[in-house]
């Protein structure tokens, strides 16, 4: 245990300095490569340096609320470890950034075995149920944008509602169905089933907390990307809430590419175009930019958290000692 806690320790403080790295010169190349970086410049110009850093300060804050979220869920966790907790949460999410095909995903029960002493199986059972809650919450999203179109009929209003509690009827069946197979399986298998077990929230307030939390997350989160697209010149209105969706439905979605790089932005603009923008011509090449402006905002958002991660949990440690 002492040695997977310094490794935990080595990887926080070399480990995120190296992907950030990597992360900052392989999307330079990119937007140089497709793009040039006179004309994002230029678009961010035109957006303003209050706005994009309005977005910025949105867009980490949304970093705290997860933090916030997992600390909550983990009530056992030692006091006074949230500036740990985030700085595990920062390293988990720009690896999720920087792998391919969600597999940044399996460092989370790593880490928190790492940090914290956690069984894998606890973390990974947690991990699934966090995950399950945050594509519930964006097809939420979704959900409001075609009740919009929908014209905000009856039978909209009621299907969305219906799909908004459904997490209510995961949160008794879920523990039924391990407690059902734990009883019927082998004892090593059930021992590992009670692991699983754990990793589901203890009680009904503590779910219906990660719950709130997740959609309170998502909303800032698709507010600061969608107000920021709209300005970039994404219209209409629904159409730039709608790719800031498709931008992070490719992100939680298992097709993703190293840094997000072309599966974010083609998000975006699927999104965006589902939901009235142009397909062709000028409109069209305007979305295309603002698309890979959105995923930059994304990146650089990640960054800096992360950056903020690593003073905040140096001072953490220089107090202990």
């Amino acid at each position: 245990m002492a040695d997977d806690a310094r490794r935990g320790a080595g990887w926080s403080r070399h480990g995120v300095a190296l992907i950030a790295g990597a992360c900052v010169l392989a999307y330079a190349v990119f937007i140089q490569v497709y793009f040039g970086w006179s004309v994002v410049l230029a678009n961010w110009a035109d957006i303003g340096a209050p706005t994009i850093l309005a977005s910025i300060l949105a867009l980490v804050g949304t970093q705290f609320i997860r933090t916030h979220r997992m600390a909550s869920y983990f009530p056992d966790l030692s006091r006074g470890s949230f500036l740990q907790l985030y700085r595990l949460t920062q390293i988990h999410n720009l690896l999720n950034i920087m792998l391919p095909f969600r597999s940044g995903e399996v460092s989370f029960p790593v880490l928190m075995r790492a940090e914290f002493g956690l069984p894998v199986m606890r973390g990974a059972s947690a991990l699934v149920v966090l995950r399950l809650l945050d594509l519930h919450a964006l097809t939420l999203a979704a959900g409001l944008a075609l009740v919009a179109k929908a014209g905000f009929s009856f039978l909209a209003w009621a299907l969305w509602t219906v799909f908004l509690l459904l997490p209510l009827l995961f949160f008794p069946i879920s523990r039924r169905l391990v407690g059902w197979l734990q009883s019927r399986a082998p004892k090593r298998l059930a021992d590992k089933l009670a692991q699983v077990a754990d990793g589901l929230p203890a009680h009904l307030p503590a779910f219906l907390l990660a719950w709130a939390l997740t959609v309170l997350n998502w909303l800032i989160k698709v507010a600061a990307l969608g107000l920021s697209l709209s300005m970039m010149g994404v219209a209409p209105l629904a159409a730039a809430f709608g790719g800031a969706v498709g931008g992070e439905l490719s992100s939680v979605l298992p097709f993703h590419a190293p840094a997000g790089v072309g599966t974010y932005p083609a998000g975006i603009a699927a999104g965006a175009v589902a939901f009235g923008a142009a397909r062709s011509g000028a409109g069209f090449s305007d979305l295309l930019q603002a698309a890979v402006n959105g995923h930059l905002l994304i990146v650089v958002s990640a960054l800096a958290a992360t950056a903020l991660a690593l003073p905040l949990s140096s001072r953490k440690r220089s107090s202990e000692g």
